[in-house]
């Protein structure tokens, strides 16, 4: 009767021990599982933070796109100083991005959502009016460039008007960009909240992808680096000094 009651009692506790580790199991499954869904939102939303772009950052990118039509303005300069001939129409669709992307989108943010913020703050307002007269400046520069390159066969004052609107243009606008990129967006970090801040980081994505399409900055970006190759300016290489 007690060895009965005794293996009875050892049945009922395997049963147990059985019953516990399935729980167990059980327990881990869902608690990995649980981990994993945690671990996974968490990765998603670190990357999906990666991706938001500062309004400083994205305006200093832009600024780069800037640059390397600069140095088509630059190659097109040593063109006509050499009396060399060159695709005028290139020069002119160089000139259209500048319309397009950087004064009638770029220059229109800064204006818009940057530059008021500095003269209600009273800081910078100098640099600001600066930068505000450079800008139309800028633009009625690049009409005359546009204008000019819509004709094939430029007069030789043409020309010389040509090169005195492309040495315009890149002699104010080097400065102009540095002066923004190191003194007015560090600067503005300090002048709005933070929620403000990244308010108006969404806001600028928003207005690119509206206006220039789902890709927006690559796009337009795959449009200069189409015209780098045809002033075979593309590879990077080149301009490497030989020491």
């Amino acid at each position: 009767m007690k060895i009965s009651i005794l293996n009875a009692k050892a049945d009922e506790d395997l049963k147990d021990r059985r019953a516990f580790i399935q729980q167990s199991v059980k327990m881990a499954a869902v608690t990995g599982l649980t981990g994993l869904t945690l671990f996974s939102a968490c990765a998603k939303s670190d990357e999906e933070e990666g991706q938001k772009v500062s309004p400083p950052e994205d305006l200093m990118q832009e600024h780069g796109l800037l640059n390397r039509i600069l140095l088509i303005y630059d190659a097109c300069h040593l063109h006509l100083i050499n009396k060399e001939s060159f695709n005028k129409q290139d020069l002119g669709d160089a000139a259209g991005i500048i319309k397009t992307f950087i004064e009638d989108y770029h220059e229109k943010q800064e204006e818009q959502s940057i530059f008021p913020r500095f003269r209600k703050a009273n800081q910078l307002t100098e640099l600001v009016n600066v930068l505000l007269q450079q800008h139309a400046a800028g633009r009625a520069v690049t009409a005359k460039i546009i204008q000019l390159t819509s004709n094939k066969n430029l007069t030789d004052v043409e020309n010389q008007q040509l090169l005195t609107s492309l040495v315009q243009f890149t002699t104010m606008y080097r400065p102009h960009e540095s002066r923004e990129d190191t003194i007015l967006f560090p600067a503005f970090r300090k002048l709005v909240s933070s929620h403000e801040y990244d308010a108006l980081g969404e806001e600028f994505e928003k207005n690119e992808k509206k206006k220039f399409g789902e890709d927006g900055f690559e796009s337009v970006l795959n449009k200069v680096e189409s015209l780098e190759k045809r002033f075979n300016l593309y590879e990077l290489a080149q301009f490497t000094p030989k020491i």
